[in-house]
């Protein structure tokens, strides 16, 4: 698949996945840090579609909230799932920006339908603290961002699994997650038995970047017709991204970050991306709100020469 030379920006101003507030904003701040022209800068034509109209936490009925609104996340990860499917579609590069990782959900089913629609299929290339496979039964804390991998590969609220139509819509052997450092006890064992291939912090220690991402896109690719690269802020060491809702120290580096998306580009088969978790209200200043927009423009291909 050639890459796409029209970018469309959507935004998904939602943090009801989370029990921490503030992702709502992350949409917002990515704009003012200029993220439109300075893609347009690249030579990329971009349609920027707005954001998904998500609903104000506290003025939801407290049911609604008991639930971890899950009817919302429902309708809006539905909605988005439409939205990728219809961009992709279009030969367009859905640019997904959130807003807390439940979001995936959506962004990845719509995308993943459509190589369907073609009797294709998608690796993905997920970058994150967390390992995010835990299942309702599973969950602590029951907070939906927590879920969207394992809902991905057909594991968690029916409500969600079927969004974008019926069952998995990835395959795990075409799934590469990157830089995970912390996991709940019943998410670990998940975890092993998913069929994924996973990276933790020691990995990417002893093997280096360069030789993970090299494995990473081997097994992603296999099979596949296209890869979505879904990035969580929060992979991200807190002292060169503090403004995450989940910090945890310990992370990839600000080059690590860079040279995952310079690679995932140089693949030639990035087909989509969503940049989420980006929390301007535990920013220092904008500085992880300028670093997401510098690691977009990585990922779209910008160079050092």
């Amino acid at each position: 698949m050639s890459f796409a030379k029209k970018i469309e920006i959507i935004g998904v101003p939602s943090d009801l996945g989370a029990n921490m507030r503030g992702a709502n904003m992350g949409p917002a701040a990515l704009r003012i840090a200029d993220l439109k022209e300075k893609v347009e800068i690249q030579g990329y034509e971009v349609i920027d579609s707005g954001d998904l109209h998500v609903p104000v936490r506290d003025s939801l009925d407290p049911k609604i909230q008991d639930e971890k609104f899950l009817q919302p996340l429902v309708k809006i990860c539905d909605e988005l799932a439409t939205r990728t499917y219809q961009s992709v579609k279009e030969n367009r590069f859905p640019l997904v920006i959130g807003g807390d990782h439940s979001i995936a959900i959506g962004s990845i089913s719509g995308v993943a339908n459509h190589f369907r629609d073609h009797d294709q299929s998608i690796g993905v290339i997920w970058v994150d603290a967390h390992a995010d496979i835990n299942t309702p039964d599973s969950s602590p804390s029951g907070n939906i961002h927590g879920m969207p991998l394992a809902t991905l590969l057909g594991n968690g609220h029916p409500e969600l699994t079927r969004i974008g139509g019926e069952g998995a819509k990835i395959n795990p052997k075409n799934v590469a997650l990157i830089g995970i450092r912390t996991i709940d006890d019943h998410e670990k064992m998940q975890l092993k038995e998913s069929g994924i291939h996973y990276y933790t912090m020691r990995d990417i220690d002893e093997k280096g970047m360069f030789h993970i991402m090299q494995e990473a896109i081997k097994h992603v690719s296999e099979g596949t017709s296209g890869i979505h690269v879904s990035f969580d802020i929060d992979g991200i060491d807190p002292r060169y991204a503090p403004g995450v809702s989940t910090p945890v120290s310990g992370g990839i580096t600000f080059r690590e970050a860079h040279l995952i998306l310079e690679m995932a580009y140089e693949s030639g088969k990035m087909s989509s991306l969503d940049f989420v978790e980006l929390n301007p209200y535990t920013d220092v200043g904008a500085q992880s709100a300028n670093l997401t927009v510098d690691l977009i423009l990585s990922a779209l291909g910008k160079s050092i020469v």
